[in-house]
């Protein structure tokens, strides 16, 4: 049973990427509905727990359901609000609008970098994403 999340501070979820070896994120996720942040390992695991989370909040509502070979799970509570989060290599403040043709539409900030950014699907997101790491692993680089 999943229960519908209201409000526009739902729709925003603050992805901390703490490390970028040879493109594997490493971090956690943080949104409102959550009990605390949610760490992943890799961009699989980020995305699939990222998409519970919506199905669980069922906002932004899908306009398609998702296929799988598993059955559903079962839903989350609603939690309170989460203090400001940040990664040690990078900070993104995503805000999904739409769930359209079985992916994910909206804005993308990213915060150390002050730029936002729209994406039309997930493989955009994950590209604008890799963009700003990989330009903040550049200049950690020179740093050091």
């Amino acid at each position: 049973m999943s229960v519908r999340a209201c409000g526009a501070e739902y729709r925003t979820t603050t992805v901390c990427i703490d490390s970028y070896d040879d493109g594997i994120l490493q971090g956690r996720f943080f949104n409102p509905f959550l009990k605390g942040g949610k760490p992943f390992l890799g961009l699989m695991q980020l995305l699939r727990e990222m998409e519970a989370a919506l199905d669980d909040m069922d906002f932004p509502k899908a306009y398609t359901a998702t296929r799988t070979f598993a059955p559903p799970t079962e839903g989350r509570e609603l939690c309170a609000a989460h203090e400001p989060q940040a990664g040690k290599l990078g900070t993104f403040s995503l805000r999904i609008l739409f769930r359209q043709n079985s992916s994910w539409q909206g804005s993308v900030m990213w915060l150390e970098g002050q730029q936002e950014r729209s994406f039309r699907s997930v493989l955009e997101l994950v590209m604008l994403m890799d963009t700003a790491l990989r330009y903040s692993c550049r200049a950690a680089a020179v740093n050091e």
